[in-house]
This record gives structure tokens, sequence and C-alpha cells, in this order.
């Protein structure tokens, strides 16, 4: 089994499930990094799988997973993460031997747990995410570059194989990403602040915005409510599988919306001011412009 990143032999056969913006993203950089002699694509309609064929995104596609991951040295899960335990275990019996399966779904502790008791060994699982995605959706809108310079988080518990760990590491890396390691409990609390209560916030705010207000947004709106285009049906997915920690996240916000409307109420300008330069100051220092 080829190490991508270290000038050694590719994968023979990647299958990628799900060839949206991600699952296509990837395929498109493995074959133009040379990572993979052949990337399969598997999905539930043949018109996406034809698109992304003519895209690039993989060289052929099926609608059969046990005969798509039955080559596979590497099997990548890129559907929502409700999903994606049912087919690490439908396709459990069709996948080679000590192959690997990863995934690049945005919650980690359930997700993992699952599928380790799914694998056995049968198969050597290292949970995975890339931080970059985006609202959009479909293979339409999957890039060779997606990956460059993002952050993918890759998850290993005691149970992880080294092998496995290794070759994940150096695939995510192989396509331009920066890999943190990470346990899937510290992953799930950490998204939950930084990327699933600010979708959640976004959607808030769309939802509390009335409609003629709606009709006169200017960029400043746009930005801040730009990932609640999201597809919803990911979302909740998401938002199910890390409730814990997305609870905790929302009390803090709550602990910040209460000191706001506090200090409006009193009237209260040096607060207020103070209140905002904190907040400019702390994203300012994590995130330059």
């Amino acid at each position: 089994m080829g190490l991508p990143g270290l000038g050694v032999n590719p994968f023979r056969t990647v299958a990628i499930v799900g060839v949206g913006l991600l699952g296509g993203s990837l395929g498109l950089a493995l074959r133009k990094r040379g990572l993979a002699r052949r990337v399969v694509g598997i999905g539930r309609r043949q018109s996406v799988l034809d698109r992304a064929v003519a895209l690039g995104a993989v060289d052929q596609g099926t609608l059969d997973l046990a005969a798509g991951v039955s080559d596979a040295e590497l099997m990548v899960l890129a559907t929502p993460v409700g999903a994606m335990a049912d087919l690490a275990r439908a396709a459990k019996g069709s996948l080679p031997k000590g192959s690997v399966v990863t995934d690049v779904g945005s919650t980690k502790a359930r997700l993992t747990r699952e599928i380790e008791e799914i694998a056995g060994d049968a198969f050597r699982y290292v949970g995975s995410h890339p931080m970059a995605g985006s609202e959009k959706r479909g293979v339409e809108e999957a890039a060779a570059g997606l990956f460059e310079g993002a952050l993918c988080f890759v998850t290993p518990t005691a149970r992880t194989d080294p092998r496995g760990l290794s070759l994940v590491t150096e695939l995510w890396q192989a396509v331009g990403a920066r890999v943190r390691i990470i346990n899937p409990t510290d992953h799930d609390r950490l998204v939950a602040g930084a990327s699933h209560l600010p979708h959640l916030v976004a959607a808030a705010l769309v939802n509390a915005t009335p409609s003629e207000a709606l009709m006169c947004v200017g960029p400043g709106f746009r930005d801040t409510t730009r990932v609640a285009s999201g597809d919803p049906r990911m979302w909740v997915d998401v938002c199910l599988q890390n409730r814990e920690r997305i609870l905790d996240a929302l009390r803090q916000f709550d602990r910040e919306v209460h000191v706001l409307r506090d200090v409006l109420s009193r009237g209260a300008e040096a607060e207020l001011l103070a209140w905002l330069e904190t907040a400019k100051a702390v994203r300012d220092h994590h995130l330059p412009s």
C-alpha cells in the first residue's frame, strides 16, 4: 500500500463514497497529484457520477457500493455524517482485508465509536476532518486546490492502527492540508465553537430578521450569514451527532448575549465600547486580515 507524499508508490485504487464538494475535490487532488492510479466514485445518482467523471474528479463511477470498494486500498466517506456508519457497515464485507477507511465528517466522537466497532479486524479506520468546506455543494463546485493550506484534523484513538494513522496523515499532507492530530472528543469540543455554533447563529440571525429588512441588507449581513445557506440535511446530522458540545457552546453564547442585553438596557456607553473592543482585539489577533 502506497504512502502518498513520500515519493513512493501511489494507491492502486481509492474509493470515494459521495462525490460532492469535498469528495469531488479530493478526487481531483488525488488525480492531479498522481496519488492514486484509479479513483472510483460511489453514489446514489448515476447523473452525478457521470458528471464527476466528466469533470475529472473520478476515473469511474458506480451505484454499487460493494463493487466500488472491492479493490480499494483506501475508502473515503464523504457523505453526511449521519450516513457514514451505515455505509461502513455495508462496505465491510467487500473491502479488501487491511484496507484503510477515513472520512471528512465534521463530528468525530460518536462516529469514531460506531465505525471502530464495525471495523473489527476487517479494515483500519482513522477519522479525519478537513476544514475546507463551504455553503456550496455538488461536484461542480469541487476544486483540486480546495485543501491547500487548510487545517485538517486527524483523530486517532487508542485502537488506531499506527500505519493507518501515518497513511491518512500523509494523504492529507499530500493534497496540501496542514494536519493536526487530536482525539475525537477534543475535536468535537473545538469545532462546536469554531464551526457548528457560527452556523447556527447565522441561521438564527436570518430567522430573526424581518423579511422587509432582508430586502435592504448590505455586505455585512451577507458575509455574516453566508454559512446559513449550507445544506440543512447535512447540518441536522452534525447538530445531533455533536449535540452536547454544541449546547455547551450555545450556553457560552447565551452569556455573551445576556451581557450585551444588560449593557444596552442600561445605556452603558463605556461598557458597550469595552465589550466591542474586546471582540475586535481577539478577532484581529487570531484572524488577522
